[in-house]
């Protein structure tokens, strides 16, 4: 692990991954076999089969060969070596393994029923959106949920600030957020899961939330009926930003397979996103202006 970039893994932004990170080898990057050996038998594909992370495959056409079929078959997920963008890939399969099986199962799904086409399709496309870019948003204040879900950004994470330190959580789930999270810059944007919590869980100690959250979002992507048009209720999970999803009611949404960039959370208003956020901005924002190019957190499926 590149000595450099060890001290950006101390960020609020990683707190998900914390206890995992503290097991690395903090002058490398891991072996296949030190991650496998932070595994437990309840990490397990969407098949049921206990996950191991080992070298990428040479190129194949056959069906079993496939990224997602490999680990829903065999429990086999390819992870590069010194790579930071996989290595987060393996954390969040131990982080959050119930909602990482729950996609795969997804995605093992879709692979077969649209075997033999060239298009992905549209739900493995919804479900690509929060592998990679997703963010857990716990909540113990319905009136901040409102705010995030109005994509009211100043009034929530400026001028309610106080009240989202004390009442909301931000876990990120999406690898290729973690991976950009090495060195923020403006226009990274992530797909955020409203979770409606208690406030005792979110003053819990994180072995306590991340089990109780993760079984959460992985109930809500088991749920029935097709993930583009998935509707939501409040009283169950407040909301999900996926693909362009917006609220169309303070009661009900439904996710719909645009991209269009709303429905997108920005995490520079996020605690602890960067230590350019923990001062005021002179333009009255959450966070200060940071020079860079518009990014949507939506990195290609590792090979």
């Amino acid at each position: 692990m590149a000595a450099r970039l060890t001290p950006a893994l101390d960020a609020p932004t990683f707190t998900a991954l914390t206890p995992l990170l503290g097991r690395l080898p903090r002058d490398r990057f891991p072996r296949h076999d030190e991650l496998n050996a932070m595994t437990m038998p309840s990490v397990v594909s969407g098949g049921g089969v206990p996950i191991r992370f080992v070298a990428p495959a040479p190129p194949s056409k056959e069906f079993s060969a496939q990224y997602e079929v490999r680990i829903f078959e065999r429990g086999e997920v390819q992870t590069r070596a010194d790579n930071w963008h996989d290595l987060f890939n393996a954390l969040v399969w131990l982080a959050f393994p119930k909602t990482k099986a729950v996609l795969n199962g997804h995605h093992y799904e879709e692979i077969r029923a649209r075997r033999g086409e060239p298009l992905r399709g549209t739900a493995r496309d919804v479900l690509t959106l929060f592998d990679e870019g997703g963010i857990v948003v716990a909540s113990a204040d319905a009136e901040l949920s409102a705010l995030l879900l109005e994509f009211r950004w100043k009034e929530l994470f400026w001028r309610h600030r106080a009240e989202v330190l004390r009442s909301v959580r931000f876990y990120v789930f999406g690898h290729a957020i973690y991976e950009k999270a090495l060195e923020p810059y403006k226009g990274v944007t992530a797909k955020a899961l409203i979770l409606d919590c208690e406030p005792a869980l979110l003053e819990a100690p994180l072995e306590r939330q991340l089990p109780e959250l993760d079984a959460r979002a992985a109930d809500y992507f088991s749920g029935e009926g097709p993930l583009p048009q998935r509707t939501l209720c409040r009283r169950s999970l407040s909301s999900v930003f996926q693909a362009g999803s917006r609220a169309t009611s303070a009661r009900r949404i439904t996710t719909t397979p645009r991209s269009s960039g709303r429905g997108a959370l920005d995490p520079k208003g996020m605690p602890g996103w960067s230590a350019r956020c923990r001062e005021r901005s002179p333009r009255g924002g959450a966070c200060p202006p940071v020079r860079g190019p518009r990014l949507c957190a939506k990195s290609a499926r590792p090979p």
